[in-house]
């Protein structure tokens, strides 16, 4: 059996778009169009590939034709380029997952080089680095910022270094909550910034501290740069990148609560492909995150 390449990149344009009609739209066919090739798939390889929700979402069968398609597109960009015969001037789509403070602080410098020398866009997804490893086993992206050690299947991966996490306080904050010292009965009374509600850093750290993570009142500010606004005008405490926190700590605009940090290991996974242009994003993401982060 075969799947025609036509039908798996409508699949996975459905995918991206998230309904028909958009996906008709960038397709330049009708609605209707698309609807049949999403059948005739489906006939063909006797699986549902798309469940029909607002937006839609592709089920397993599904997932396993959208990565074909990607590999694909990847594979023929680069033997175009090979051949010179379009693929110099073809601009590349690049799918790609980063946690916040990744892309927040380090993640981008080595991006920015590749564009200057290649025709190529990227399509960022940001997700918890313990989530990211979920978005290359779906197809959606080629490549990924990841938490996770072990290899997706199909992906080969490459340690980037540790990310290291240092409990920090707005001095303001810092006089009117830990005036007393930071201990146990400080810690359950002060507010905490939380990124959103699948973040446990905070919530370690204060476990390592001796204190129920469910004592104290807790803000969500889910963008990294607004986090780090929000612990630096005294919102509350939390654990922030180094990266974020050294000029303020310099100036005397945050303090550090002390503790021992938390580590986060970070890897970079991608498709398990030869691409000379996914070998070149993963020899620069991996010397960035190499050069920038603790070892």
């Amino acid at each position: 059996m075969q799947i025609p390449l036509d039908l798996a990149r409508t699949l996975a344009v459905v995918v991206d778009e998230g309904t028909l009609d958009a996906a008709a739209r960038r397709l330049h066919i009708t609605a209707s169009a698309v609807s049949q090739r999403i059948r005739a798939l489906e006939n063909r390889l006797g699986r549902v590939v798309l469940v029909r929700s607002k937006p839609v979402r592709a089920t397993d069968a599904g997932e396993a034709v959208v990565r074909l398609a990607r590999q694909l597109a990847l594979i023929e960009h680069d033997a175009l380029a090979e051949i010179g015969d379009g693929g110099e001037g073809a601009t590349a789509v690049v799918p790609l997952a980063v946690n916040a403070d990744s892309l927040a602080t380090w993640f981008l410098a080595p991006l920015a080089r590749l564009a200057e020398r290649r025709r190529i866009v990227f399509e960022l997804h940001r997700d918890d680095q313990d989530f990211t490893a979920g978005l290359l086993e779906s197809g959606t992206v080629m490549g990924a910022v990841t938490s996770r050690a072990a290899p997706v299947g199909g992906c080969r991966v490459s340690a980037l270094g540790v990310l290291r996490y240092e409990a920090v306080a707005g001095a303001s904050f810092a006089a009117r909550w830990f005036a007393g010292g930071v201990d146990a009965a400080s810690l359950a009374a002060a507010p905490v910034v939380d990124f959103d509600r699948r973040d446990d850093l905070q919530s370690r750290w204060l476990t390592a501290n001796g204190v129920d993570p469910s004592s104290p009142p807790r803000h969500l500010v889910p963008a990294s740069s607004d986090f780090a606004e929000a612990v630096v005008r005294g919102l509350g405490w939390g654990l922030l990148p180094r990266f974020q926190s050294e000029a303020h700590l310099r100036t005397g605009g945050l303090v550090a609560l002390g503790g021992p940090p938390i580590d986060v290991a970070l890897y970079w996974q991608q498709w398990n492909l030869t691409s000379d242009l996914l070998d070149a994003i993963a020899d620069e993401v991996v010397a960035e995150g190499r050069r920038v982060l603790a070892h």
